[in-house]
């Protein structure tokens, strides 16, 4: 077996120290070393006993990685990785890639221009879950698809809050949370055309929305709906109904539901929903898949990328059309306005 891939991560926060995690639990991955300026960073590095760095152009001076995750502040992502695109080492940016059109673009095109490998951390392409619904839906099973529905409820404590970027422009849940339902919802049902949306921030008054309400048009004719509220006592949103991060609870609740001609299908549990006549009983087809954690995958997916031995799962140019929607819906907020993406 090959030496394992010397992989460097770029800010210790909440998605960071997950990322370390499964770095350190892959065995085609090995944790070089901790990018981050924080006192609990250098800590975390010294318990992990691998090197740390207070900056990227420290690193640069160290032990050069093979590839570098990028989990910092989301308004620091771009900076990231152009300097990981500068120095020609292979980046992972979590998502957002950016916090808007015109920089997620810029980073795209220097990462093409380098030949140096660019992906966006939208892990959830990677679940086997999904893997399996999209396999489901390209076959053909739920026929043209009609609609779409996703839905993000949940509240978050206000403690969160006194961290001060998630209260500026950039930390808003569109882009921190309804990114990946969106990014979903295009992996799954094609190419989003144009949006309607309205948002408020009504109940803590901070400089970003807590609540949006959107309509989301698709090249092939669907339509969809998605709203995302953090500021909701619910069951109903990826995180509490995937089981996929044991920070949270795990309800059997839906979160999406996708509707075809010929059947629907409901998410996470993959149930397909189906019936020869409205007169007839509805049944209901639980398809089976492997389950597996999609940080994981996601961290050998850029291992085998940095190898050569695979294409992106989720590429920087497949994050830059996610973000063309995130703007388009933030525009048609603001605007009242059908926006094109």
């Amino acid at each position: 077996m090959s030496s394992p891939v010397r992989l460097s991560v770029m800010g210790a926060g909440l998605i960071g120290k997950r990322h370390i995690e499964h770095i350190l639990s892959r065995p085609e991955a090995a944790l070089s070393s901790i990018v981050d300026p924080e006192p609990a960073a250098r800590e975390l590095a010294v318990s992990l006993k691998v090197d740390w760095f207070p900056s990227f152009q420290d690193l640069l001076s160290g032990s050069r990685p093979d590839g570098v995750v990028v989990a910092t502040p989301n308004q620091m992502h771009v900076a990231n990785g152009m300097d990981c695109i500068a120095a020609g080492i292979p980046a992972l940016i979590e998502k957002p890639l950016a916090d808007d059109v015109v920089a997620a673009q810029a980073v795209v095109e220097a990462s093409e221009r380098a030949g140096v490998p660019l992906l966006t951390g939208h892990h959830r392409r990677h679940n086997p879950m999904i893997q399996r619904a999209k396999a489901e839906i390209d076959s053909g099973r739920l026929g043209p698809i009609v609609s779409v529905h996703g839905m993000f409820w949940l509240i978050k404590p206000d403690d969160y809050f006194d961290v001060a970027w998630r209260r500026e422009k950039g930390a808003e849940p569109v882009f921190l949370n309804l990114i990946h339902d969106v990014d979903l919802l295009r992996y799954l049902c094609g190419d989003i055309v144009a949006v309607q949306a309205a948002q408020s921030n009504r109940l803590r008054g901070n400089a970003v929305e807590e609540t949006a309400v959107i309509i989301l048009h698709f090249a092939s004719g669907a339509l969809g709906t998605v709203n995302v509220f953090d500021t909701i006592q619910s069951p109903w949103s990826w995180e509490f109904t995937a089981g996929e991060n044991p920070a949270y609870s795990h309800t059997q609740e839906t979160c999406y539901q996708i509707g075809g001609t010929r059947a629907s299908l409901a998410f996470p549990q993959l149930d397909l929903w189906h019936h020869p006549s409205w007169w007839a009983p509805i049944e209901r087809e639980r398809l089976s898949y492997e389950k597996e954690d999609p940080l994981g995958l996601q961290i050998a997916n850029f291992c085998a990328v940095i190898r050569g031995t695979a294409e992106p799962v989720v590429s920087g140019r497949e994050g830059l059309k996610t973000v063309r929607v995130i703007d388009a819906i933030k525009r048609a907020a603001e605007t009242g306005d059908l926006v094109s993406v």
